[in-house]
């Protein structure tokens, strides 16, 4: 989920690198066999990637301080508390449309982590079970 958001940030980085290697247009074969190259590699190291971004978020939520466990849920609170109110038209002072939209964003994406988490910590022991029959 999280890679698929960053890959295309990812992927435009890699040009640009890949085009400083190989400046002259004659080497556009190079160059676009270099980015896709490293694109592969960071797709193949995927799940390491996810595997961490899940162990930040782990880590935060057993935090024995109360902040740094609640910060996600607050600011995703906080969003969506700005999103509804708009919905009633108590606007923020100073919010235009397209941060609205952003907000919104922001917010289909942490719940959309949030559920897809949960999914995956409820299925995974029967998931691992089931691997262990075979």
């Amino acid at each position: 989920m999280m890679l698929q958001a960053l890959l295309p940030i990812l992927g435009g980085v890699f040009g640009q690198v890949a085009k400083s290697m190989f400046p002259d247009p004659a080497d556009e074969l190079k160059r676009l066999e270099m980015q896709n190259q490293l694109q592969l590699a960071v797709l193949a190291q995927s799940g390491a990637i996810e595997a961490a971004a899940a162990d930040i978020v782990k880590a935060e939520a057993q935090s024995e301080h109360w902040l740094a466990a609640n910060w996600r849920p607050v600011l995703m609170l906080t969003f969506g508390g700005l999103i509804v109110a708009r919905w009633f038209g108590w606007a923020a002072p100073n919010l235009t449309e397209a941060e609205y939209i952003k907000l919104w964003d922001i917010v289909q994406l942490g719940l959309g982590g949030y559920v897809i988490g949960r999914s995956v910590e409820k299925i995974a022991p029967t998931m691992a079970e089931a691997l262990k029959k075979r």
